[in-house]
Parts: C-alpha cells; structure tokens; sequence
C-alpha cells in the first residue's frame, strides 16, 4: 500500500506562482515499485486530466496547456514529486491530485492524493 498527501495550495493572483508538493509512504517495498508520479486536476464540471507526470526512467510528459509555465520534479529517493506553476491563469483553477502508480510483477496499481486546491483569482 502507498499513501500520497498533497500540499501548497492556496490562492494565487494571475500571473502568480505556486508550488504543489507530493510526498508518497508506504513499506520500503511498496515505494520501491512506483513507476510514475504525476499531477493531475479536476476543475468543476470538468473531467480529471493530466497536467504533467514524471516517469522512474527520467522522461516526463506534460498536457499542451501548461508548457512552459510549469514544471515537475520528483526526487526517487525520497518519493516526492513537485510542481511548480508560473504564470498562474483563472483557466488552472482546479483541485490538484497527485497520483503515484505502482508497477511490480502482480500488475499496475495507481494510488491517489486527497487533492489540493488552487484557486487562481484577483
């Protein structure tokens, strides 16, 4: 089993910046099998969809909509995975989720944050 807990959101002005942090715990185990760690949000009245995620192999994935203006990070070795978001618009408020997916021999397993939220506004 693997818990993720989100924090740092909060209100931002346009054109503000915030940073979401993503820490995963779990056995050493269970930490040692997730494959990808990404950041996803669901404004209202809207699907679920991917901002960026960031792969065990290095290589990260981000939706056309935040490029340039965001940027994730994850450190392996601490199972954490940030993102930092720059030139804050209304269109990114959202509820932030972090998810960490779990890949070992048994199958695929995605684990999910509470969600933070991260309300762009003057």
């Amino acid at each position: 089993q693997v818990q993720v807990v989100e924090s740092g959101g909060g209100l931002v002005q346009p054109g503000g910046s915030l940073r979401l942090s993503c820490s995963a715990s779990g056995s050493s185990y269970s930490l040692s099998t997730i494959s990808t760690m990404g950041w996803y949000r669901q404004a209202p009245g809207k699907q679920r969809e991917l901002v960026a995620d960031f792969a065990r192999s290095g290589s990260q994935l981000y939706a056309d909509f935040v490029k340039g203006r965001f940027t994730i990070s994850r450190d392996n070795s601490k199972s954490t995975a940030d993102l930092q978001m720059n030139s804050l618009e209304s269109e990114d408020t959202a509820v932030y989720y972090c998810k960490a997916t779990s890949t070992n021999t048994f199958g695929r397993r995605d684990y999910w944050g509470q969600g933070t939220q991260v309300t762009v506004s003057s």
